[in-house]
This record gives C-alpha cells, structure tokens and sequence, in this order.
C-alpha cells in the first residue's frame, strides 16, 4: 500500500481547524459590514448606537463599531486557532460572550440608548445560534474518546 502524507493543514486538530474557519467568517462579515449594497442603508451607517439603519444584507442591523467588533473577533480567532487550547476558548469563550449579547439584546429595546452596539432582533436570534454553535464546535471538536477504562 502506498502511504500518502498528509498536508500541514490536515494535520491540524480539529479544534483548531473549526476556530480558524469561524475567525475567517467572523473577519469577512466585518468587511462585509462596510460594503455598500452587501450593506443596505449604508449612508446612514454612524459609530454606534440604535439610529444606524444600515444593515448586513438587509436584515442584521450594524454600526462602524459592531463591524469592528466582528474584525476584531474574527482576528482573535485566527490567531487564537493556532493552538488546540486557545482554539477550544475561543469558540467556547466566544460562544458564551454570544449567549450574553442575546439575552443583552432581549432586554435592550431597539430603541433604547442601552442598544449602543446597536442590534436588532435578527441579530438576537442570531446571537443565540452562534453562541450555541461554537460552544457545542468547541466541546464537540475537543471531546476524548471513550477508552473503556475507569
């Protein structure tokens, strides 16, 4: 049988595979976030608060300072993947600092100047599925494998 080698990259624990592709998709929606017309309303895109009616294709309501937000994680992510350790944080850590933004978002009217980052309720609900999402990426992907030895 001929062995074949695997790549760097295949080499990489799971962990670290997943935190590296959620930093990316983080770090592309920061981008995205300052592109019109993926960006709807863009002219009215301001720094921070609830009167920005800018929103990612149309639905998630942004600001200049939730993009920052979203490039700043999506940086963390990439370089905190490159261990199997910070990889299982990040998406763990990220996961639960995303279950509090939805309940932040569930008792912050829209409207409120509490909703300083701002959301909206799409981005609630979106909130919950990420922060659900990596928690269960980062358990799942770390999780040992029954040895049957107590």
């Amino acid at each position: 049988m001929v062995s074949v080698p695997q790549s760097r990259a295949d080499a990489r624990p799971l962990v670290n595979r997943l935190a590296l592709a959620v930093g990316v998709v983080f770090l592309l929606v920061g981008i995205a976030g300052f592109i019109p017309g993926i960006t709807t309303n863009y002219d009215t895109l301001g720094f921070a608060g609830h009167h920005s009616d800018a929103k990612l294709l149309g639905v998630f309501q942004v600001s200049i300072l939730h993009n920052i937000v979203h490039l700043l994680f999506g940086i963390a992510g990439i370089v905190l993947a490159r261990r199997a350790g910070t990889a299982r944080l990040y998406l763990i850590g990220g996961g639960a600092i995303y279950l509090v933004l939805w309940l932040y978002g569930l008792v912050t009217s829209d409207t409120s100047a509490a909703n300083f980052v701002p959301v909206n309720n799409a981005d609630d609900w979106l909130h919950f599925v990420l922060g659900i999402g990596m928690i269960g990426l980062g358990l799942l992907a770390t999780r040992r494998p029954d040895t049957g030895r107590p």
